[in-house]
């Protein structure tokens, strides 16, 4: 297997705000090359919130390149690679909202997420986010730099495939259960899991305490979504919510803080584009209810 591991940590919790990208560079299943670029965003104000996760400040990349300027130089190291990113949804869609913001051209090449496929690798666990996983197989981790992120996702997804005899891309959809992704010219497709299953029932989900963030907006406040997010499945924005220490509801009522508004079926809500749980909300706002509608790109920004 030859592969690339990305990750991304940003100024702000907009997507299109890279301060520092890592690269890991993998060829037949062995690490040779770990590289990470300090990259000043567009935006100057840096968050305080994503400061102190990664501890990259505006001082540290006042003299390094923008991403404009960068992307020449990170093109060919992208261009038709295999990329596996831990959580993808959340780096993939770091590099199209930045190159949309400077009107570059995606590239064309496929990726997974290591986020997905380690579910079905070391299933039952109570979380898979990269330092718990790093911690149970004994992967030494440096959290939230890119270059020891995208080095520690190498290591971990070398891991996955020795676990399951993955030896080629061909293998994902039956040995890990997921599905390639695809960035391509004007759009792209995800890297999903490819097993079917039923959604858990709203009152499965159960929030890990230790996630809890008093500051974030969800936070004991009640959450309804409706239509397909693309970014991920909606058990996964359920769980979110709550690990956060929102609380979830299958419909909307005057007691309904934030209804998150993905994409809908038109076969299903009709020609104004409108499910029943939106056309709900927006008569309760109308009334005075302090509810907000926000859009799936909206409710990211939050994370």
């Amino acid at each position: 297997m030859d592969f690339v591991t990305i990750d991304f940590e940003t100024a702000t919790a907009d997507r299109d705000s890279p301060c520092e990208i890592g690269l890991t560079f993998i060829k037949e299943n062995v690490i040779v090359e770990t590289k990470s670029w300090l990259i000043k965003p567009r935006y100057k104000q840096f968050n305080h919130f994503n400061v102190s996760i990664h501890g990259i400040t505006s001082s540290d990349v006042a003299q390094s390149p923008d991403f404009g300027e960068l992307w020449i130089e990170l093109k060919p190291l992208l261009e038709n690679q295999f990329l596996i990113a831990h959580n993808a949804s959340f780096d993939i869609s770091v590099l199209r909202k930045t190159l949309e913001s400077y009107k570059i051209p995606y590239p064309t090449f496929q990726y997974s997420c290591s986020y997905i496929f380690s579910k079905k690798v070391w299933e039952g666990l109570p979380g898979y986010d990269l330092k718990s996983l790093c911690r149970i197989n004994d992967i030494d981790l440096t959290h939230h730099r890119a270059g020891p992120d995208s080095r520690a996702t190498a290591q971990l997804a070398l891991k996955a495939f020795d676990l399951v005899g993955l030896n080629e891309l061909s293998e994902f959809p039956e040995k890990l259960k997921t599905t390639i992704g695809d960035l391509y010219t004007g759009s792209y497709r995800s890297s999903e899991t490819t097993r079917k299953h039923n959604s858990k029932n709203i009152s499965e989900f159960v929030g890990d305490p230790s996630n809890h963030n008093p500051d974030s907006i969800f936070y004991q406040r009640k959450v309804v979504f409706t239509g397909a997010l693309s970014s991920m499945t909606r058990d996964q924005a359920h769980q979110l919510i709550t690990d956060i220490g929102g609380f979830i509801s299958s419909s909307v009522s005057s007691n309904t803080d934030y209804l998150i508004v993905g994409q809908q079926d038109y076969r299903i809500v009709g020609e104004d584009g409108m499910s029943s749980k939106q056309e709900k909300a927006i008569n309760l706002t109308r009334k005075g209810a302090p509810l907000e509608i926000l859009s799936e790109r909206e409710f990211l920004k939050h994370f």
